[in-house]
Order: C-alpha cells, then sequence, then structure tokens
C-alpha cells in the first residue's frame, strides 16, 4: 500500500512538473508572439502618433521622423496604447525645458544617437535606457539622442505639458501615446 502511494505521489508531482514546463513555454510562445506581431507592424509605416498627456488629456500628434527607432516604438504602439509614467518632473537638471518617460527594458528599441546642443520646443529625442525625451520648451542642453519626431509647440501644447495632473494616488504623471486619431 505503502508503495501505491509513494507511486502517485511521484506521478502526480510529474504532471505537476510537466503542466508548469508547458505553461513556462505558453508564456514564451506569447512573447515570441507579441515581438513577431511588433515587427510585423513595424513594416508599416506610421507617420504620426497621438500623445495625451494626462489619461483624460486633449491629444496633441507626434510627427515622426523616418528611421528605426521611430518605427519600433509606433510598432509597439500599434500592439495597444503605450501609457507611460513620468516619475520624475520637477526634480531633475532642467526639469522646467524638459520631460522624460520610460518604456519598459522589455521593449528592445534601436538607436542612433548623436550628440544635439540645440532644442527647439516640441522636439522629442529617443536616449539610452529606453527613454523618450520630450522638450516643451527650447534649450541649449547637450547629449547623445536619437531624433524621434516633433510636436507643433502651440501654447495648448506647452500648458499640456506643464499642467499635466499627478495622477491620485500614484505620485506620477502620465503620458499615453496611442497611434488612432481621437
Amino acid at each position: 500500500m505503502r508503495r501505491k502511494v509513494l507511486l502517485f505521489v511521484a506521478f502526480v508531482l510529474s504532471f505537476t512538473a510537466i503542466l508548469s514546463a508547458c505553461a513556462s513555454s505558453k508564456e514564451k510562445v506569447n512573447e515570441n508572439i507579441t515581438s513577431n506581431a511588433a515587427i510585423e507592424n513595424a513594416e508599416e509605416t506610421i507617420e504620426e502618433l497621438q500623445v495625451r498627456f494626462g489619461d483624460m488629456g486633449t491629444p496633441f500628434t507626434l510627427h515622426l521622423y523616418e528611421n528605426d527607432t521611430a518605427k519600433t516604438i509606433t510598432s509597439f504602439v500599434g500592439l495597444g496604447d503605450l501609457r507611460l509614467p513620468i516619475y520624475h518632473y520637477d526634480d531633475y537638471d532642467n526639469w522646467e525645458v524638459m520631460q522624460y518617460y520610460d518604456i519598459p527594458s522589455k521593449y528592445e528599441i534601436p538607436q542612433n544617437p548623436e550628440t544635439i546642443t540645440s532644442q527647439k520646443a516640441g522636439e522629442v529625442y529617443f536616449e539610452e535606457g529606453n527613454r523618450i525625451v520630450l522638450f516643451y520648451k527650447d534649450a541649449e542642453i547637450s547629449g547623445e539622442y536619437t531624433k524621434l519626431g516633433y510636436f507643433d509647440a502651440s501654447e495648448d501644447f506647452i500648458s499640456a505639458v506643464e499642467n499635466n495632473p499627478v495622477l491620485e494616488g500614484w505620485g506620477n504623471k502620465i503620458v499615453v501615446i496611442s497611434a488612432d486619431k481621437e
């Protein structure tokens, strides 16, 4: 009898291990499907994205440059809106002219940085560390950036960036990037 119990326990443990391995394989397949969908979406040329500062903010058009960095980011947006937090918005160097938004590290984004020393209001760059940098005011700041795109910098745009509300209960601000015009 004891031998049957031991065999049953061994069977259950083996079966559980097989199910766990199947679940892990399914997750890998889902990740590959998502990556493949992003690559397929990258074949489409998206020239503009819609960006809202705050969940309910007015959408502004981000005009994209034609490069691999912009294509890759638009491919991820094509899978669903990117809702990116702004963790630091008034406590880092040059916060009064720029904001940055971190893209999760699971996204591999190519870049071709060059030294940029002068930024106009509305210019958007990508920098090392999966970070999108938006200059919402003119600035003389040197950095290694990949050009991503630009906004038409109007008073409404600058006001939307500056007045993006802090998300209640979170202590940060949100920017929402989508492919569809709203």
